[in-house]
């Protein structure tokens, strides 16, 4: 299979702009009739919801730290058919963590270098000129086995602002691939866990038909896609499903899946069965599994606790079938779900989890998980990788733990998930399963 042409958006910390960039430059050169794949490099099931919305096709996830070679390959298979390809990267080029996972550390850089993806810097300017291309040039030279492209200037504030800037980078030898003036209504609207999702944003649509025109006006497309090259061609394989029909939860409550995991049901022949329990909808009789994925049930406790025909549908599920819930899933799943106003609200009860926001405890990292029972797919002894990201404190976790959780370092955390009965529960994002 030929492979794409590609590039990767990084920075050199969050809050540069790069995904303000990564949308324009989606829709722009889709405007331009390519067909542009997008891939985000790391742990992040917002940001692919908004490049589908601007490049129109299904964004994946690759992930040096939790994913083996084999599932990045058959992840690289999903841009058959794409003119070029466009992928994000997540916080500064060369974070990561300190153990190596899978494949690597989880750096974004590793992600470009295993891809053959040059590097597009997005370099705030505000409050420096001729010095940013020391940051660029640092950059470039770190490790120079990663392609590196060239850069875009972000907030530069006058003509003059930006003659200093380009002078420095010029004298580094770096190329300016645009240059973008300092705007202040650019920015995506935001919550405690990052950007809002973006089945929530209120006129989604219209922000990225800003983006792109705001980058077509700033940008050297052209130079874009001729700096744009192609990896070498990879194969390998999806996740399997873990039951052939799924009632999936799907809503505002419940929203974070890896496109790579349902894609890979999917493509095994696997039927995903949707169903809103905001909406009060039950999980199809029928299905052989009942999956919540993770989201934000702590915004709507209260309409989840009075959603009876949900309710009642997912307990008499449970009663003889599997139920599995991943994070705000899990909490779900559980007895009590208590907000950030100290508000009890009674879930599903399918677990004895309490679960609390009124005191918020941040929870953030990768996660390696050796199961000490089974769980949909998996058999007990499976190694899993994950991420985890929530904000909830656990009161109670009373049930059989489902694993032993460790981070990306293996150290211990206390989030073991839970199984009772029918149901299980983990606070990770489930990624992949090791490789062996």
């Amino acid at each position: 299979m030929t492979t794409a042409p590609g590039i990767l958006i990084s920075a050199p910390s969050s809050g540069t702009g790069k995904t303000t960039v990564m949308l324009g430059l989606l829709r722009a050169l889709a405007e331009d009739g390519l067909n542009v794949q997008p891939f985000k490099s790391g742990p992040d099931y917002i940001d692919p919801a908004f490049h589908r919305a601007a490049a129109g096709r299904l964004s994946f996830n690759i992930d040096t730290w939790a994913m083996h070679d084999t599932l990045i390959g058959g992840i690289s298979e999903q841009s058959h058919g794409a003119d070029i390809i466009v992928a994000e990267g997540s916080m500064g080029l060369f974070d990561g963590v300190a153990t190596r996972g899978e494949s690597g550390f989880g750096s974004s850089a590793e992600t470009a270098l295993k891809m053959g993806w040059p590097v597009v810097l997005v370099i705030d300017v505000g409050g420096q000129a001729q010095s940013a291309a020391a940051t660029a040039l640092g950059f470039k030279t770190y490790n120079p086995d990663v392609p590196f492209a060239g850069v875009i200037l972000n907030r530069c504030a006058s003509p003059r602002h930006e003659r200093l800037a380009r002078l420095g980078m010029d004298q580094a030898g770096i190329n300016v691939l645009g240059v973008l003036p300092r705007r202040g209504d650019l920015a995506l609207p935001e919550r405690h866990l990052g950007l809002i999702q973006a089945v929530e944003h209120p006129d989604l649509e219209a922000a990225i038909k800003g983006y792109a025109s705001f980058l077509r006006d700033n940008v050297d497309l052209e130079a874009i896609k001729t700096a744009a090259k192609a990896g070498p061609a990879a194969t390998g394989a999806l996740p399997k499903p873990p039951a052939q029909r799924i009632a999936l939860a799907q809503d505002a409550a419940f929203s974070f899946t890896y496109p790579h995991v349902l894609t890979g049901w999917r493509n095994a022949g696997a039927e995903i069965l949707p169903f809103s329990p905001l909406a009060d909808e039950a999980p199809d009789a029928s299905a052989d599994l009942v999956w919540l994925p993770g989201g934000y049930p702590e915004l709507h406790a209260g309409t989840l606790a009075a959603a009876s025909t949900y309710l009642s549908g997912l307990r008499k599920h449970a009663e003889t079938k599997p139920v599995h819930g991943e994070c705000g899933g899990y909490m779900a799943l559980g007895d009590v779900l208590i907000d950030k106003e100290g508000t009890r609200h009674q879930m599903a009860g399918l677990l004895g989890l309490v679960t609390s926001y009124e005191k918020r405890k941040f929870h953030l990292g990768y996660r390696q998980a050796t199961l000490q029972a089974p769980m949909p797919g998996f058999e007990a002894g499976a190694k899993l990788r994950g991420h985890e990201f929530h904000y909830s404190t656990i009161l109670e976790e009373p049930d059989a733990p489902l694993a032993q959780v460790g981070d990306a370092d293996g150290n211990p955390v206390p989030e073991t998930g839970s199984i009772k009965g029918h149901t299980t529960g983990t606070f990770f994002h489930l990624i992949a399963e090791a490789s062996v």
